[in-house]
């Protein structure tokens, strides 16, 4: 008889997890990393910081697919022509990225399921607020202290992904509306051009840390979730917008919110 780790680790109990993962992040134009790391840590059993590890690996697997997926919608002519929203948010998100991983690893083990809880809540806001958000041109900032304010919005930004091990496209893509004016369609393309770097670095500055092991000895479960991931961000993407955000937002913020109890709970 298989032991109850084995079963809940079963091929098909990862896939259709990463499936159903997935399609939450679809329904909302997102990779729905937020919603694997509870699972990683509550279903599958995986201590706080492999999870945050192993969520980084396929949060990885998911942007680069999704990256070139959306070029139909959005040409890489339009990301490449705004490369200067670009280089300003990852010259702040690559040293959080950096700095948030480190932290990470000199957490111990409680103290890192209390800050996973408190983020969790945090992408919950976001998600709520976030989406509401509309393009129009940018009056608070411009010029230098444009400059500024991306930069110090990219570091927050690299640290929370770094911790959560996500991509940050919650945070990523109302900062680019709201502080560059730009229209929601081209945020969700340059939020992946920002978070692929970002995410390089903070899995660089993990692979420095003992905990990195997790990626060798769960291949097969990482290539079984991320490819479930990524068939169910296909779902959520030819759903979308069949779902009233209305009231899927604060359900899936609802979701976010009873995952980072259950988190704080675990540890």
């Amino acid at each position: 008889m298989l032991s109850k780790s084995c079963e809940v680790r079963s091929p098909f109990t990862v896939f259709t997890s990463g499936a159903a993962i997935g399609t939450l992040g679809g329904l909302i134009g997102l990779g729905g990393a937020e919603f694997r790391l509870p699972l990683l840590i509550g279903l599958f059993g995986f201590g706080a910081l492999e999870a945050v590890v192993l969520n980084k690996a396929m949060s990885l697997i998911v942007v680069a697919a999704a990256l070139p997926l959306r070029t139909g919608a959005v040409p890489f002519s339009s990301v490449l022509s705004h490369w200067d929203v670009v280089l300003t948010l990852l010259s702040g998100s690559l040293a959080g990225a950096w700095f948030g991983a480190g932290w990470a690893t000199r957490l111990r083990s409680q103290t890192l399921y209390r800050v996973i809880t408190v983020l969790l809540v945090v992408i919950a806001a976001a998600l709520l607020w976030g989406h509401g958000v509309q393009s129009g041109e940018s009056a608070a900032f411009d010029g230098l202290s444009l400059v500024l304010a991306g930069s110090f919005a990219g570091v927050g930004i690299g640290i929370v992904a770094a911790v959560l091990g996500v991509a940050g496209g919650e945070l990523l893509i109302p900062t680019i509306v709201l502080l560059f004016g730009l229209d929601l369609k081209l945020a969700g393309s340059l939020s992946l051009a920002v978070s692929l770097p970002t995410m390089v670095t903070s899995f660089t500055r993990y692979s420095q840390d003992r905990s990195f092991a997790v990626i060798g000895t769960q291949r097969r479960f990482i290539a079984v979730m991320a490819l479930g991931s990524l068939v169910g961000a296909w779902l959520g993407g030819l759903l979308l917008g069949l779902v009233p955000t209305g009231w899927l937002l604060p359900l899936l913020a609802a979701i976010l919110v009873v995952s980072a109890v259950k988190v704080w709970r675990h540890g």
